[in-house]
């Protein structure tokens, strides 16, 4: 497999596997898409990691795949891409990138699929696809401004350089910067804290936190408001309301 998934204390690690660069061809496309689904719907995962190993995350498309695509083929590979990557996205649960060596075109892509991005400080980060004639096709003229702001989106995409880790950190695309040999550890520690919250409470914080910054603020706050409420009728609310009187703030287990 290009792609593979460990489960372990209610983390799921999706681990890409392609040496030596975890280039982006249609297999790994396909495997993420289904690994996003498998993790959505599986109860012992309660937050997810990205990685791609020690040495590098993902440094891009498969460039010689992609060089024997003609147009036709170019629309459908670039709609598969998209859907597999809005599928990560779209996981109901918190996800963490855990970024060592280059997260590039796709790779970098694919790390704004995340809710957080922590960075070993020997990462680099770009949207170099210009340099090929190209535009980002996996999201990232899309999320990347969502998230950076449109004048520093458009300086990555416009001249396809690669930004180091203390830059990505300064300027909202990484958002930990780690000695490399704590990458993963460091994600996982996110992950573990996340994974003991309350699963529906944050699956409906990161619906509306990413519902509301794809419309207006009025519709925002009708999903907010919705999601409020309904979390009342659950479990997990009362037992952390009734941890906050009895024990006091900050104790309730969701386990």
């Amino acid at each position: 497999m290009t792609v593979h998934l460990d489960v372990a204390d209610g983390i799921g690690t999706i681990r890409l596997d392609r040496p030596p660069m975890n280039a982006l061809d249609i297999a790994v496309q396909d495997r993420l898409k289904a690994l996003a689904e498998e993790v959505t719907h599986r109860d012992d995962v309660r937050a997810v990691i990205l990685y791609g190993g020690e040495k590098v995350f993902a440094a891009g498309a498969d460039i010689k795949e992609m060089r024997e695509m003609d147009h036709a083929a170019m629309v459908a590979r670039s709609r598969g891409l998209q859907e597999a990557f809005t599928a990560i996205a779209r996981i109901p649960k918190p996800v963490v990138a855990a970024v060592t060596g280059y997260a590039l075109g796709g790779g970098c892509e694919l790390a704004l699929c995340a809710d957080y991005r922590i960075a070993a400080d020997n990462a680099k980060f770009g949207q170099p696809e210009i340099l090929l004639g190209l535009i980002p096709g996996a999201g990232g003229t899309q999320r990347l401004p969502r998230l950076i702001g449109p004048s520093k989106a458009k300086d990555l995409i416009f001249t396809g350089r690669q930004v180091r880790a203390d830059e990505a950190e300064r300027i909202g695309l990484a958002d930990q910067v780690v000695p490399a040999a704590e990458v993963y550890e460091a994600a996982r520690a996110w992950a573990a804290r996340l994974a003991k919250g309350p699963a529906l409470a944050l699956r409906a914080a990161k619906e509306a936190v990413d519902a509301g910054l794809e419309t207006d603020i009025d519709t925002g706050l009708t999903v907010e408001r919705t999601w409020f409420a309904g979390l009342f009728a659950t479990e997990d609310r009362e037992r952390g309301m009734r941890s906050f009187v009895e024990d006091g703030p900050g104790k309730a287990q969701f386990l």
